[in-house]
């Protein structure tokens, strides 16, 4: 078993070739295309009673942005979603807890309760409104591929997308959390992975157990950890920090580049 570094890659062996082409081949190629603070350049629309925030020109190939826990509601999240557009992909963030995500400083919350928002927002309740998300994208903005990035609760939705069937052809998510095996197992398209090395939802053994995961599938895939970073470091790092906001600006080209190779 390879041994992590401050930033791994782990790819599997049909990727490597199409994977170092296309970084070659990437347009984006500074970090001016991503914001970390000022105003979202999107706009908010409805369809079938989800809101959607929806960024970037038309293009084939449509991001399904999963957010946090915090939502589109969270401007960080409406500047990566923001991100994303700048680099040639139409943008779409469905808002995956109908108006009411967690709070801000969810530790300085007593009435907020984890359990319950959980069980609420549970499979049963996101699968569909991701299937309505794509079908927006599909249907209403001409996408003819979808790929999706997800984030912490998000990430965990990258791989139900990529189940067959479910309408994702590529996959990308930083520091998944509640990710379970059998969804690991369950995808058919390429998958990539920025983890925190300091995550206490995903510690070491996890990432372990989750490489084989993705060995195990035969699947394009990469597993890049990245160090001096925590949980959440692909929306919320602090970009005073200089290795968080490498980590941040690194993670968002990791998946730029994903997409231009697979999608």
């Amino acid at each position: 078993m390879l041994r992590f570094t401050s930033v791994l890659a782990l790819w599997g062996a049909s990727s490597l070739v199409s994977a170092q082409t296309s970084q070659e081949d990437c347009p984006v190629t500074g970090v001016s295309v991503i914001a970390h603070s000022g105003e979202p350049v999107g706009e908010e629309q409805v369809y079938d009673g989800i809101n959607m925030y929806v960024t970037g020109n038309a293009s084939d190939t449509g991001v399904l942005y999963l957010t946090d826990v915090f939502g589109i509601q969270l401007l960080e999240n409406k500047l990566l979603a923001d991100s994303f557009g700048r680099a040639g992909y139409l943008t779409v963030a469905p808002d995956m807890f109908n108006g009411t995500p967690a709070p801000g400083d969810i530790n300085g919350e007593p009435d907020f309760n984890v359990t319950d928002f959980l069980a609420k927002h549970s499979p049963e309740a996101i699968d569909p409104l991701l299937a309505t998300a794509v079908d927006f994208m599909r249907t209403e903005l001409g996408v003819k591929k979808v790929v999706v990035t997800g984030y912490c609760f998000g990430g965990r939705y990258v791989f139900r997308m990529l189940a067959e069937g479910k309408g994702a052809d590529v996959g990308f998510a930083a520091h998944p959390s509640l990710l379970e095996d059998a969804e690991i197992a369950a995808i058919t398209g390429p998958a990539s992975i920025a983890a925190a090395d300091a995550d206490d939802l995903t510690p070491a053994e996890r990432r372990s157990q989750i490489e084989g995961l993705l060995l195990d599938t035969g699947v394009p895939y990469t597993l890049a950890l990245y160090g001096g970073t925590s949980h959440g470091f692909g929306v919320r790092a602090n970009i005073t920090d200089p290795k968080q906001k490498f980590g941040k600006e690194e993670a968002f080209f990791q998946a730029i580049r994903w997409f231009g190779a697979w999608a």
